[in-house]
């Protein structure tokens, strides 16, 4: 995979990381309220979590070694979790992946905020 791929796709993830954070602007309260506006913000983080962890997934092998101290797995169960069991979904750890996981995998990576 050329640098530019790579490039395009870490653009990608810092755009994520972006929407990541704009959404936690709003506050874990109105993401967990039980509310229309509660529904679509978890929608949302949901859909944000999967795109993060398709784009992870594209990376090469060379680059995701480079950047063993990711939790790559674990970014991967994640979207596995919300892409297939809904059912099994916990709020309180999607918010923590939003708040917390995202912009310490955005650190890690080195990505500047778009």
């Amino acid at each position: 995979m050329t640098d530019d791929r790579i490039q395009r796709r870490l653009d990608d993830l810092s755009r994520f990381a972006d929407e990541a954070a704009y959404l936690v602007t709003q506050g874990k309260a109105a993401y967990l309220a039980d509310t229309m506006d509660g529904a679509i913000l978890r929608n949302a983080g949901e859909r944000i979590l999967i795109k993060i962890a398709t784009v992870a997934e594209k990376l090469p092998e060379e680059y995701l070694a480079r950047h063993a101290d990711v939790d790559w797995a674990g970014i991967n169960r994640m979207r596995s979790l919300v892409a297939h069991h809904d059912d099994k979904v916990n709020d309180d750890l999607l918010w923590l992946a939003l708040a917390g996981r995202i912009p310490k995998l955005v650190e890690c990576l080195g990505l500047r905020p778009r």
